[in-house]
């Protein structure tokens, strides 16, 4: 389901980080055009610098917007900084850098040999990082 879900959003010419967020928010049953947009300035490492990975990034933004603030009233669920130390760890251990250039290894043409994958793992690895601490994303993994 989500191989399919990340391979259908590829195809639509989503960007990573966009694909991170409309994961997160299928999860949720969120449609939210203006969020996803807004991701798009996280893709090709913040904007296309070729800075922190996209998929990283858009991961980040996935479990904040499962335990992230959203509201005066509301509070962050206090495990979200562990949630996203464990994505960085993990990222860093798999791809040996937290930037776009250097996982490309400072060649676009090798972004479709890449990235696909990744994505897929990243999504992954934010939703086990989602569901142990205690998030639902039924119907995903």
């Amino acid at each position: 389901m989500l191989e399919d879900k990340i391979s259908a959003l590829l195809e639509q010419k989503f960007h990573c980080s966009q694909i991170m967020m409309k994961v997160g928010m299928e999860a949720l049953e969120l449609e939210e055009p203006n969020l996803v947009k807004a991701m798009s300035g996280l893709a090709g490492g913040l904007g296309g610098c070729g800075h922190n990975c996209g998929a990283l990034t858009g991961g980040v933004c996935m479990l904040s917007l499962f335990a992230g603030r959203g509201t005066p009233e509301e509070e962050a669920d206090p495990d979200l900084a562990v949630m996203v130390s464990e994505l960085l760890a993990w990222f860093e251990e798999r791809y040996g850098s937290p930037d776009c250039g250097d996982i490309i290894q400072g060649d676009r043409d090798n972004i479709p040999r890449t990235c696909p994958q990744l994505i897929r793992d990243c999504a992954r690895k934010a939703l086990e990082i989602l569901n142990s601490y205690g998030f639902s994303t039924t119907g995903l993994e």
